[in-house]
């Protein structure tokens, strides 16, 4: 039996994507998107937790992401998890853990005054049980 590597995320980026082209002219865009949830601790103070997550897209979606994505743009984002391992320029090995995206969809930028052709102006009515839904799914 195969396994499952999915990844979905409603969060804002934390920086503008940051394009490259890679040998053979081929997009490589990196960019965090930041999800927070909230509790509160023992005295009812309301607290919040920030995850920041590492994103990649690639090719034509790369492209995309650096005309429509900027600083503060709340997306929805699937994608899968990939851990990567290299040699610095001191000889150390790293590695980074990251999402590799295969799909986003832009819910609402940071100037929400600034219209986008792109989305609906009415996020509200975003049914996130549907976004996810693909007919060639193996179950």
């Amino acid at each position: 039996m195969a396994g499952i590597n999915k990844v979905i995320l409603v969060g804002n980026l934390g920086k503008d994507p940051e394009l490259k082209y890679l040998e053979g002219n081929i997009a490589r865009a990196n960019f965090s998107i930041a999800t927070s949830e909230f509790h509160k601790d023992k005295s009812g103070n309301k607290i919040e937790q920030t995850e920041w997550h590492n994103i990649v897209v690639w090719r034509s979606m790369a492209e995309s992401a650096e005309k429509l994505l900027k600083k503060g743009t709340q997306i929805y984002l699937e994608g899968k998890l990939q851990t990567r391992q290299w040699i610095d320029k001191d000889g150390h090995k790293r590695n980074i853990t990251e999402i590799v995206g295969e799909s986003f969809l832009v819910l609402q930028r940071k100037d929400s005054n600034v219209p986008n052709p792109n989305i609906n102006d009415d996020t509200s009515n975003v049914n996130f049980e549907d976004l996810g839904k693909k007919d060639n799914l193996p179950f």
